[in-house]
């Protein structure tokens, strides 16, 4: 008798003997797909904002504010203080002010006197601006002399401007104002970066302090002053070639800006149809720009480098238009404020404190230390740094790079192509660009 199909699968199911059986052990085989790897940081939380000094009670001195970041163990310290926490709860006060609101959204009647008198403070900068022409330095795209005219020009206009805000003290007016000039970028080095853009918001920082803005007026200094503060800095770059502030370059977020990508995608949270990928859509940049931050610096990136797609001179932007979600993109900018920013010594080693915002005891002090004033270096910007008993020169970069090199602007490439685009030559490609 043939023996039957059951019998005949019964005796092939069963392994003969000395082989194991693994018919159970082996993991079945499942499609490959690429599954990103876990974020192991947290996502930092928006700290509670404090109430700024009460004047009635507040024991401030107002004085010249200076670095006191010089060493590891400085960091340390201001990484547990309560400067800290105000800067990150003042910082991201700011981007949870902006969550799903377009720029057009702020209407005139929204904006307050101390946020009207403060865009006419940078409408007079770009007055300065064009009062200080460039000099001629043929078609170098290096950083053009020209910048120090503006700084010295601004640095004398600046007290009126202060007053106007309705700060008085002259010693007060001293320490806002050295933030605010340290915003536009540096005069020595003619350079610009992530960290005078962070001086940009200390400055408002202290208006807040001083009770000059208010949490109310949050959303129109990040929707109005912040993006006239951007279109001024374009107009800086475009007139100065200022270099960007380290050698980080392509392979970083942006060669100049990180906070319009964090207020952006706050802006974009639950976009019904702008996606992260839409960034490579030219009509999607276009047609919505002019409302989102984050739309806008992609432009202004796009606009200013010789070598088309973001994959090409941008490729960490380009990698974040991979996410699946604005609260993915938000969560890894906020991630990277910190990371890459506050946690960063070389940039934070041109942090400055004063009696608005201040150090914390124990922190080392420039003139203790031997090292000049922000703003008071040689020429080459470096910085000495103490580390286990060793000096260590530092650069003054954006990106946490050490000891960087000079860097060329992409944007003023830009701006030697288009002059030469009439002649119908154009420049060679650097590898900076």
């Amino acid at each position: 008798m043939p023996p039957t199909t059951e019998s005949t699968q019964s005796k092939q199911s069963i392994p003969p003997a000395g082989i194991p059986d693994l018919r159970n052990r082996l993991p079945k085989l499942q499609p490959r797909t690429r599954q990103p790897p876990a974020n192991p940081l947290e996502v930092p939380e928006t700290p509670n904002l404090p109430p700024p000094p009460d004047p009635s009670t507040s024991t401030l001195r107002f004085q010249k504010p200076t670095r006191r970041i010089l060493s590891p163990h400085d960091h340390e310290l201001f990484l547990s203080s309560p400067t800290y926490q105000l800067l990150l709860a003042f910082i991201f006060g700011l981007t949870d002010s902006v969550v799903d609101t377009p720029i057009s959204a702020v209407k005139d009647d929204d904006i307050s006197p101390a946020v009207r008198n403060i865009l006419d403070i940078l409408d007079k900068v770009e007055d300065v601006v064009n009062q200080s022409p460039p000099e001629d330095q043929g078609d170098s795209r290096f950083g053009n002399p020209g910048f120090r005219d503006f700084l010295d020009l601004a640095a004398k206009e600046h007290p009126e401007w202060h007053k106007q805000l309705g700060i008085s003290s002259d010693d007060a007016i001293l320490e806002t104002s050295t933030y605010f000039l340290q915003s536009f970028g540096n005069g020595t080095r003619i350079d610009y970066g992530s960290g005078h853009e962070l001086n940009f918001m200390i400055w408002l920082l202290c208006l807040y302090q001083l009770r000059i803005i208010t949490p109310s007026d949050f959303r129109p200094l990040v929707l109005k002053v912040f993006t006239r503060y951007l279109d001024l800095m374009r107009l800086i770059q475009k007139t100065y070639y200022l270099e960007p502030a380290g050698s980080h370059g392509v392979w970083g977020l942006d060669d100049y800006q990180f906070l319009p990508f964090l207020f952006g995608a706050s802006q974009l949270l639950h976009h019904p149809f702008i996606r992260p990928l839409s960034i490579h859509q030219s009509l999607i940049l276009e047609e919505y720009g002019n409302d989102y931050l984050y739309l806008s610096q992609v432009n202004f990136v796009n606009s200013v480098k010789n070598v088309q797609g973001l994959r090409w001179h941008s490729p960490m932007l380009d990698d974040i238009s991979s996410a699946k979600s604005w609260g993915k993109v938000e969560a890894g900018m906020k991630r990277m404020f910190v990371a890459e920013v506050l946690k960063k010594l070389p940039v934070m080693q041109h942090f400055m404190f004063g009696s608005l915002v201040p150090a914390v005891e124990g922190m080392s002090k420039e003139e203790e230390a031997g090292v000049p004033g922000e703003g008071e270096e040689t020429e080459g910007g470096e910085v000495i740094v103490m580390k286990d008993g060793m000096k260590h020169v530092h650069q003054m970069n954006s990106w946490g790079d050490c000891c960087g090199i000079k860097v060329p602007s992409s944007i003023a490439a830009a701006q030697e192509m288009k002059k030469r685009m009439g002649g119908g030559d154009g420049l060679r490609r650097i590898p900076f660009d």
